[in-house]
């Protein structure tokens, strides 16, 4: 018997029916226009999960361009209040400061990074007194910026790193930092007990509100090629006997939890986009902020692509951001952070 429509003669049993027993579905209908689109969206990035890195150069009358990073520079102390204004107003959720002292200044040990008055330090009290609680103020806590040798520890007799005295150094770091106005700090070195040092260090000085976002699986990637020339960084050689090798997964999620056990507050993956199975394996697997870096060699390479006219930025930089927001990372790093809250917003 025909199943009709209570108020028409519509006949339900006359249409092409597949095996089953219903009408076939059309996904598309979906995608028909831009609001259908972002009605039914599965993943949404918000200007306040993006953060900001930023580099602050000691000695410069006027910023200076990044060959490396088209639209990146090392900013003034004038210039970076101004800029962290700009992505401030745009909706951007933090910034992540490094500093860049002068060549001069970098010695074995990394001291101008516990300086109260060297330049990263100077510049998170600064950042601080410009947009107070409006964003959260985030400093790279690592020795790399401000060792004359480039490693991101202190070096043993025998030119290696030494880790156990790396995290005295990474403890009267955070100290300072803190006091300097940060409101989390970036422990990034790949140091075993870098995190329970910090936070020992932080809580017994006072500062307990102060947060951890651990590098907690950085890896030794060929991705980080233009940061060097942020940083200045003179280092010669590599990292590989501390930071973690590109073949491995099943360290990240070691690293990970070793990280969360000693206190951080929310867990990071460097790079982004060449580590997205990273992300996603880690955000299953932890009950903290995941937090993924879209790195300088990411960048650079979409921003070239750009300049020769192979790609749209916008539509690049909203798929790249999706698509890291889309593999389980909360908190997304990425230079195109004020260019993408607008975007997002």
């Amino acid at each position: 018997m025909a199943r009709r429509h209570a108020s028409s003669d519509f006949d339900v049993a006359d249409l092409p029916l597949p095996l089953g027993g219903f009408p076939a579905v059309r996904p598309r209908r979906l995608r028909t226009t831009a609001a259908i689109r972002r009605l039914a969206a599965e993943t949404h990035v918000n200007p306040a999960n993006l953060v900001l890195p930023m580099f602050v150069k000691d000695g410069v009358p006027e910023p200076v361009p990044l060959a490396s990073m088209p639209g990146v520079v090392q900013h003034t102390l004038e210039s970076l209040r101004k800029a962290a204004t700009e992505a401030v107003e745009a909706g951007v959720g933090g910034i992540m400061l490094y500093g860049v002292p002068t060549p001069e200044s970098k010695d074995a040990t990394g001291s101008i990074g516990i300086d109260p008055d060297g330049i990263l330090n100077a510049a998170l009290l600064e950042l601080r007194a410009e947009v107070g609680d409006s964003t959260v103020l985030m400093s790279d806590l690592c020795l790399d910026e401000f060792t004359d040798h480039g490693h991101c520890g202190v070096l043993a007799e025998d030119g290696s790193v030494d880790n156990d005295a790396t995290l005295a150094r990474y403890a009267e770091m955070a100290i300072v930092q803190a006091e300097s106005g940060a409101q989390m700090v970036g422990p990034s070195g790949m140091m075993d007990g870098q995190v329970g040092a910090v936070r020992a260090a932080l809580d017994r000085s006072g500062h307990t509100d102060v947060g951890i976002l651990a590098y907690s699986a950085k890896y030794a990637s060929a991705f980080f090629g233009p940061f060097r020339e942020a940083v200045e960084s003179s280092l010669e050689g590599d990292r590989k006997t501390y930071q973690q090798d590109p073949a491995n997964a099943s360290e990240a999620l070691r690293e990970v939890a070793l990280d969360i056990a000693e206190g951080a507050d929310a867990v990071m993956i460097k790079p982004a986009l060449p580590y997205l199975d990273i992300v996603r394996r880690v955000a299953d697997s932890v009950n903290v902020p995941v937090a993924a870096y879209h790195v300088s060699g990411e960048y650079s390479m979409a921003e070239a692509a750009v300049a020769n006219g192979w790609m749209d930025r916008d539509r690049l930089i909203v798929e790249t951001l999706t698509s890291i927001r889309r593999a389980g990372a909360q908190i997304i790093l990425t230079y195109w952070a004020t260019d993408a809250a607008r975007l997002f917003s």
